[in-house]
């Protein structure tokens, strides 16, 4: 008989994982998250940027607008956010700015 292994394989997701710019960070747990991706022009040939916008869940409220984030597909969480943040990847300067200053970058933005 052949012997069986013991250990399982972790189980890889399938899911799939973007990277964009956050845009919007107004709503509560949500950010709006701005996906670009460069495509040739069917007649002219001019390479051009085409934007998606993806509602994605924040619970920590740990991303700022300007920040690059990486989000993962998830289940549906309301009518619109069907993405989860997973982490930031750099953060944008509104963020770095109030990280010196120790004010919350939103602070900084109803100032100006």
């Amino acid at each position: 008989m052949a012997e069986k292994n013991t250990i399982t394989p972790a189980r890889s997701s399938h899911r799939k994982v973007r990277e964009g710019e956050v845009v919007s960070t107004k709503m509560d747990k949500t950010i709006v998250v701005r996906i670009s991706r460069r495509i040739s022009h069917p007649l002219y040939k001019k390479i051009i940027t085409r934007y998606t916008k993806f509602n994605a869940h924040d619970e920590g409220a740990k991303a700022y607008v300007g920040d690059l984030v990486k989000i993962m597909e998830t289940k549906p969480l309301s009518k619109t956010k069907r993405w989860r943040l997973v982490e930031v990847v750099k953060q944008g300067e509104l963020a770095i700015a109030a990280s010196t200053e120790g004010a919350t970058p939103v602070d900084n933005v109803k100032e100006a």
